[in-house]
């Protein structure tokens, strides 16, 4: 590590950790049914929640004329002190997110004053800039679509804010660890190939989790290996939609069988990467990276399958989006240190 970037490096991985934090309540959030308990988003005003008892049942009576209230929860004996226990998680949430602005913007200002950032860097900050304001804007435009007239939001917007959040976090630990080794080690072609397919599979099943997570598709067919029935594709995975494709996009059962399937997809091309590293000369850190990976994607198959036959727990279904934010952090490190 270069002494010189030891404080930029430290902010980055600060912001990492924050990104972290943010999506791991914004998982609570939605394993809580908080999401749509702050119907409105002001950038000052909603700082701090109500602070007098007047302004929660303003609040309160604000949240009653919206989709969630109406459809669901006027159903259920909502009373005042179950709408406070929703509106603190969203509320953290959005915190968190205000302070990784500020934990952002405040430091990158001075390091730009006291020119202790490259150009290179400058420009990788900018593009972090973009991607946090673009977070915050997916962020609203999720819980938009569940305050028209469906009390759920929607799937594919879900999925879209979750991947970015993932997505920006891998970023910033990529901009970090250019930082911590400046000189990489010799470029692995065909390692590193294997580790970015790896990369977009483990992606492309980020999103699908959000898709389970939106459609509530971890509460039905809660066997393994089978389906149900005794069945590996079960036969509602073909007629829930009007086509095939939608069945697998928008189906319950048809989104949760593709999951599955990546799941399955996922651990062997990881562990293609390791046999494969085996025939290989890696440096300590590359092989590092590489048996974590292993770990990681075993420890997360083991997580997705028993959140699955327990019916989605809070404790097991945050445990194993925690994971996967684990996963894709080494798989993000094992990347960087096979690139040259």
């Amino acid at each position: 590590m270069n002494k010189a970037n030891k404080s930029v490096i430290y902010w980055l991985l600060t912001g990492c950790f924050l990104l972290f934090l943010m999506v791991t309540v914004g998982g609570i959030t939605r394993l809580t049914n908080s999401g749509l308990s702050m119907t409105d988003w002001h950038l000052v005003t909603d700082t701090f929640p109500p602070l007098t008892e007047e302004k929660w049942n303003a609040a309160f009576d604000e949240y009653k004329k919206f989709p969630e209230y109406q459809k669901i929860n006027i159903h259920n004996d909502f009373q005042l002190s179950d709408y406070k226990f929703i509106y603190f998680w969203e509320w953290f949430h959005r915190f968190i997110g205000r302070i990784i602005g500020l934990v952002f913007i405040i430091p990158f200002v001075y390091f730009l004053i006291k020119k202790k950032l490259d150009r290179a860097t400058v420009k990788k900050c900018f593009i972090l800039l973009f991607m946090g304001g673009f977070q915050g804007f997916l962020g609203w435009f999720m819980v938009r679509s569940g305050l028209i007239d469906n009390p759920d939001v929607s799937h594919f917007r879900l999925a879209l804010h979750l991947t970015f959040a993932f997505i920006t976090f891998a970023y910033t630990l990529w901009v970090a660890l250019d930082l911590i080794h400046p000189h990489r080690n010799p470029a692995h072609e065909y390692l590193r190939k294997i580790a970015r397919y790896a990369l977009a599979l483990l992606l492309l099943q980020i999103i699908y989790g959000g898709f389970v997570a939106g459609l509530n598709a971890g509460l039905i067919h809660n066997h393994w290996p089978m389906m149900s029935d005794g069945q590996f594709i079960h036969d509602s995975v073909f007629i829930e939609q009007k086509n095939l494709l939608l069945n697998f996009i928008e189906g319950k059962s048809g989104v949760q069988f593709v999951h599955r399937t990546l799941a399955y997809i996922v651990v062997f091309i990881i562990g293609f990467l390791f046999v494969k590293s085996k025939k290989s000369f890696l440096l300590q850190d590359q092989k590092k990276g590489i048996n974590l990976l292993v770990i990681l994607v075993l420890l997360q198959f083991a997580l997705g399958v028993f959140t699955l036959l327990l019916g989605v727990p809070l404790w097991l279904g945050l445990a194993h989006q925690i994971n996967a934010f684990f996963l894709l952090a080494a798989m993000t490190y094992t990347l960087h240190r096979l690139s040259n």
